[in-house]
């Protein structure tokens, strides 16, 4: 490519974690993170600790002048903007949500800068691609000259059991030969499919939610039989497909390999403990080691339980059926004494990382607690999908 330059020079917007830096370098791609941007102090302890050569700006992106970016002379930008304006789950102010407001002057900022970026690659949540953020995103990308591809996409489709369907775009500056397209994995996008070749679960919802907690005394089981399941717990029979379906996907690797070893923690430390188990059993994602699927890890898993990350049944002896069956006539201590035994557990922020690809050189630094690990992983993304993204987008 004519005037061509590599090392490409990348600018990481609201870099949390690093995922997106850690995509980067995972994606094989020469390139230089100039300088990364974000406001939580928590995040960058993180990133800093991981990346301490890379200029980390602890500032809001509006307070960076127009001259400020223009110095960074960058061929990349590589962002995740705040996603609480478009989840299913929050009030979805879209471009009235005050937390859009950084975004919106990235968009205005963008025709003015000196040297336009060459790529730009962006990822939010399931919301976003109807959102009005969106429309002002691409309207502004096709008048500075960009052609784009929008995908929703999970981990499943790179072979990884967690569910975490995003939205990602990809851009570059036209004179490129890439078409300009909103896209699903399903789609015959020969770029596209080589790099997601397992387009699993890519209209399953996520995480399956319950509108309210059964009170007691009041909730009956669904007991029919489906493909010689029995449903004890407070599923719907579509549920207890998608999770069969998910778990004989051959494509997708096993929970096991993602777990930590037991000798790096004290698994004891993560177990549900007897009130939670009590309250919430009826509402829990429960997976074992052999499984190929988990539910969306978001920041309040170890705090909520419904709809906030799966839990690990390390018992394998026990079968779930002993434990759930009638278990709503029996008196709370043998309701415990049932659950105690399937030894369920949260998964760990290590193997929270696992899942969404984190390499083993990642680390927490010490003073960061189990809790604000949690929260920080849940508002970052698969290190993988970013990667193949990555390599889609600069290829």
């Amino acid at each position: 490519m004519e005037g061509e330059r590599v090392p490409w020079r990348v600018l990481e917007l609201y870099s949390g974690i690093g995922g997106m830096h850690y995509a980067l370098k995972e994606s094989g791609i020469p390139a230089q993170v100039v300088a990364a941007i974000d406001i939580n102090t928590t995040a960058n302890q993180i990133y800093g600790h991981n990346f301490p050569d890379t200029a980390l700006w602890n500032k809001t992106i509006e307070g960076i002048s127009l001259e400020d970016f223009n110095k960074l002379s960058i061929d990349m930008i590589l962002m995740s903007p705040p996603c609480q304006p478009f989840t299913r789950l929050g009030l979805q102010g879209d471009v009235a949500d005050l937390r859009t407001k950084s975004f919106l002057y990235i968009l205005d900022l963008l025709p003015r800068l000196r040297r336009l970026p060459r790529f730009i690659l962006l990822e939010n949540v399931k919301g976003f691609e109807s959102s009005s953020a969106r429309e002002r995103l691409v309207k502004t990308l096709v008048e500075c000259g960009y052609t784009f591809h929008e995908i929703m996409v999970s981990p499943t489709s790179v072979g990884m059991p967690n569910s975490r369907l995003r939205y990602f775009l990809i851009a570059k500056i036209s004179t490129e030969n890439f078409i300009s397209s909103k896209v699903r994995l399903a789609d015959s996008n020969p770029g596209i499919l080589d790099a997601f070749p397992h387009p699993a679960e890519r209209d399953s919802p996520e995480p399956p939610t319950v509108s309210s907690p059964p009170c007691s005394g009041t909730w009956q089981p669904e007991e029919g039989k489906q493909g010689g399941q029995v449903l004890y717990k407070l599923e719907t029979t579509m549920d207890a497909q998608r999770k069969r379906s998910q778990n004989n996907n051959l494509s997708v690797r096993q929970v096991q390999d993602f777990l930590q070893p037991q000798t790096e923690v004290n698994m004891e430390d993560f177990l549900l403990p007897p009130k939670t188990l009590l309250r919430y059993a009826l509402l829990l994602d429960i997976v074992r080691p052999t499984c190929r699927r988990s539910v969306c890890f978001t920041k309040g898993y170890g705090r909520y339980v419904e709809g906030t990350g799966s839990v690990l049944q390390c018992c394998m002896e026990t079968e779930m059926d002993s434990v759930f069956g009638g278990l709503d006539q029996c008196s709370e201590e043998e309701k415990l004494q049932r659950l105690l035994k399937l030894k369920l557990r949260y998964f760990t922020p290590r193997e929270v990382a696992n899942l969404m690809g984190f390499p083993q050189s990642f680390s927490f630094p010490e003073q960061i607690s189990t809790r604000q690990q949690y929260r920080v992983l849940g508002n970052s993304l698969n290190v993988v999908v970013v990667a193949r993204l990555l390599q889609l987008l600069v290829s």
